[in-house]
């Protein structure tokens, strides 16, 4: 399809040039300076032109990836030959490399921080974990002390209350009981008045010590035992409410301490990412090449239009180098946004270099972008072109990197066709026409019309072989015998 097409090209440019010499001129009863052009019948082709750039069609393109703006302390000569591994650019990062330095000393002091930290965790759990512990040994002797209270001290107190007032009554009774013996005995004067007061007394001591233990009982049951149950029962209580605090303070100190080390480990997480990123940036400040190739500079951004040199000043992801990787070549080029609808990837194209006169590379359309140029639209807002790279078959050692090219995309071809210069026809209402010659001038014919080119466009029908049309046809026309002004519309739009 390719060298069909070219084969095509080539007798269609024969064609062309018969047509330019196209019967021009003027007619007897035509008004004067009226020009014609006769109907052609032949091979035609429709075709878009623009003008690109050869480029390698693989290619390794080496950017700066170093933040922000450098220098370039050091640059290969383009042209070069180069092996995998030889330096290319050499970028200044001297401010990184201080900062390096700077940084390393945070990442130290960082990593000092976190041991500390550390440690204070593990000092921190084991000091928690003895508060706990004596916490639960308090809150357990509380407890143990309560049981034995109440199993043990209380009754064994009480049994003692209550064995002294037993024995308490039975020395009332016996006190009693010698008292009134002695009365007897003193009545029939066996014993001295002294002994019987003497009787008397040890009687009323014997119930002064029972009373007294009554009320010792008595205080020991009502009072004394109450307050001090009490007493064991909101001991307990405390200690459990201080082993409760314990363990919620152990717990808080803890947590506090891990949140202190989390911290001090995110604060050296982040100094060792950013001592990282510097040495990442430093090393990517030496651009060596990745494979065997010839250098050529990068100089396509509207940015910056000077060759790369050395001193110069580039920013972060500026394409520096470009490496081919293969022996083929492609152009790109800038399709406008009208030509999109006609054009599509795979089509033939035929390439033509300043460089290489006389000489005509064949190719097709591999890639067309799917967004318009951005960088091109700063000069123009309403000026919309899609980046377009067209793969040539061959050029090695003819064409070489960077060279201007045109470049003309075959959208289709006629063995034979009809066709006129696209200014013969015009449109009308929506109408195609075109003026041909007759007997009294030109009359207003009604034609079809295919696709078009930027010199012919194709005559599907109302015209012949050999017939003549007006170059330029008249701004007005007699319809009906009123003279109605034509609302001219390019034709070729239509066609395309």
């Amino acid at each position: 399809m390719k060298k069909k097409a070219i084969a095509f090209g080539a007798a269609f440019a024969a064609v062309a040039a018969v047509v330019a010499l196209v019967s021009v001129r003027g007619g007897g009863g035509e008004g004067p300076g009226d020009l014609y052009a006769t109907v052609q019948e032949g091979p035609l082709v429709i075709s878009v032109e623009e003008f690109g750039e050869i480029v390698p069609s693989q290619q390794i393109v080496l950017k700066n990836e170093v933040q922000g703006r450098s220098s370039i302390i050091s640059l290969i000569p383009e042209g070069s030959i180069v092996e995998e591994g030889d330096l290319l650019v050499q970028l200044d990062v001297s401010d990184k490399i201080d900062e390096k330095d700077n940084q390393e000393i945070v990442l130290q002091n960082a990593e000092s921080a976190l041991e500390v930290a550390r440690e204070a965790l593990e000092i921190q759990k084991n000091q928690s974990a003895s508060d706990v512990e004596l916490a639960e040994e308090a809150y357990t002797f509380a407890k143990e002390d309560l049981e034995k209270y109440q199993e043990g001290e209380y009754p064994a107190k009480l049994v003692n209350q209550k064995g002294q007032l037993a024995l308490k009554e039975q020395q009332v009774k016996q006190a009693k009981d010698k008292y009134e013996w002695s009365k007897k005995l003193f009545a029939e004067n066996f014993i001295s008045e002294t002994e019987l007061e003497s009787d008397g007394l040890s009687w009323k001591s014997s119930q002064l010590s029972l009373e007294t233990a009554q009320r010792e009982l008595e205080v020991l049951e009502t009072y004394t035992h109450r307050r001090d149950l009490a007493k064991y029962k909101s001991d307990v209580k405390q200690k459990e409410m201080a082993l409760v605090r314990a363990r919620k303070k152990a717990a808080s100190a803890i947590a506090q301490s891990e949140s202190s080390l989390r911290a001090r480990e995110s604060e050296y997480r982040k100094q060792r990412q950013r001592l990282d990123k510097l040495t990442n940036q430093i090393a990517k400040a030496t651009i060596r090449a990745p494979r065997s190739g010839q250098v050529v500079y990068a100089n396509e951004s509207y940015r910056s239009r000077e060759p790369l040199q050395e001193g110069q000043e580039v920013w972060e992801r500026q394409e520096l180098i470009r490496l081919p990787t293969a022996d083929t070549f492609a152009a790109k080029i800038n399709l406008h946004e009208a030509n999109l609808k006609s054009i599509s990837t795979g089509m033939p194209v035929r390439v033509r270099c300043d460089a290489v006169p006389g000489r005509v590379f064949t190719g097709f359309v591999s890639k067309i972008a799917p967004m318009p140029d951005n960088e091109r639209r700063w000069m123009n807002q309403d000026l919309k072109e899609y980046p377009t790279e067209v793969l040539l078959d061959g050029g090695a050692g003819e064409i070489k990197n960077g060279m201007g090219c045109k470049v003309e995309i075959i959208i289709e071809q006629y063995e034979r066709a009809l066709y006129v210069p696209v200014q013969c026809v015009v449109r009308i209402a929506g109408a195609s026409f075109a003026w041909r010659r007759g007997a009294s001038g030109g009359e207003r014919v009604p034609v079809e019309t295919g696709l078009a080119n930027n010199k012919f466009i194709r005559i599907l029908s109302g015209l012949r072989a050999g017939d003549e049309v007006m170059l330029a046809p008249p701004l007005s026309d007699s319809v009906g015998g009123a003279e109605t002004e034509l609302a001219k519309e390019p034709a070729a739009e239509e066609a395309k």
